[in-house]
């Protein structure tokens, strides 16, 4: 039964590799770092971290929590789920703006089936909207690293699942926030928001993306799932989801989903604050 189900996950995985160009990545690559005796063992730590700064308007953000309460809760995502080692994994929600603005919305749970997806997803959309001022993704990088050290677990791999629609315009340089989060041995993933690009707005950057990849993920089989329309939404984060449940890393294949880049930045990684002094200087 074991081997049968192996074998079909196998399939899947290799399935999914030619609809999407992604390709399986080890899951035993990149294992944590932290972690001690009588800590809970699940597949993977998680943290998903969600841009509740006032570029997001509540559409957006509603459009947002139901994609991630719809994603946890897909046969796709549970598939990827009962496959692994442990078929469980370890889940927290933040949300963050400014440099001093991050709350753990739902706390650290276990998603060990439907049921507990479900009591997820349901904690997720009972919370309140709120909006708050400016964008630190460095500082929402270093909150969400930090709430792994405060959870029972020890997991095969961890990760931040960072999502937004600006760049970093406070706190500490964004980079200089990545490189520490990568030191601990965790994985960062994005999900920029891309749905204003060609805007006109003084703070929009349109290469949102490009700035993702190069700027704000890294450790090993990161990647970025751009989002460029509203419409996209529950399929870009069920995809995510489902690739970092599985534990798989994509193929470079630009347009689909874009691997971090080894090569110097493409846009300034200190754009957001340069353009913020700008705007609010004159």
């Amino acid at each position: 039964m074991m081997l049968a189900r192996r074998l079909w996950y196998g399939s899947w995985l290799k399935g999914l590799a030619l609809l999407s160009g992604f390709a399986p990545m080890a899951l035993g690559a990149a294992p944590a770092a932290a972690g001690g005796d009588g800590k809970t063992p699940v597949d993977l730590e998680l943290v998903l971290a969600v841009d509740i700064s006032y570029s997001m308007d509540t559409e957006e953000q509603a459009l947002q929590r139901d994609g991630y309460a719809t994603a946890v809760t897909s046969p796709e995502f549970l598939d990827a789920l009962r496959l692994g080692p442990q078929g469980r994994i370890a889940v927290a929600y933040v949300e963050w703006a400014g440099e001093n603005e991050q709350q753990v919305v739902v706390s650290w749970r276990v998603i060990d089936g439907r049921e507990s997806a479900q009591a997820f997803a349901d904690a997720v959309k009972a919370a309140p909207l709120r909006r708050v001022y400016r964008t630190s993704i460095s500082g929402a990088l270093l909150y969400s690293a930090d709430q792994f050290d405060l959870n029972g677990f020890k997991g095969l791999r961890r990760v931040i699942d960072i999502s937004g629609d600006g760049v970093n315009n406070q706190g500490p340089p964004v980079q200089v926030a990545r490189d520490a989060v990568l030191s601990r041995g965790i994985t960062v993933n994005g999900l920029p928001l891309v749905m204003k690009r060609g805007a006109a707005a003084a703070i929009d950057v349109p290469e949102l993306d490009v700035y993702y990849e190069d700027c704000v993920i890294g450790g090993p089989g990161a990647f970025v799932v751009p989002v460029e329309h509203v419409l996209e939404f529950e399929r870009a984060i069920k995809t995510k989801l489902v690739l970092e449940v599985a534990g798989v890393a994509p193929k470079p294949r630009p347009g689909l989903v874009v691997p971090a880049s080894s090569a110097q930045p493409r846009v300034s990684c200190t754009i957001g604050e340069k353009m913020w002094l700008d705007h609010w200087a004159n």
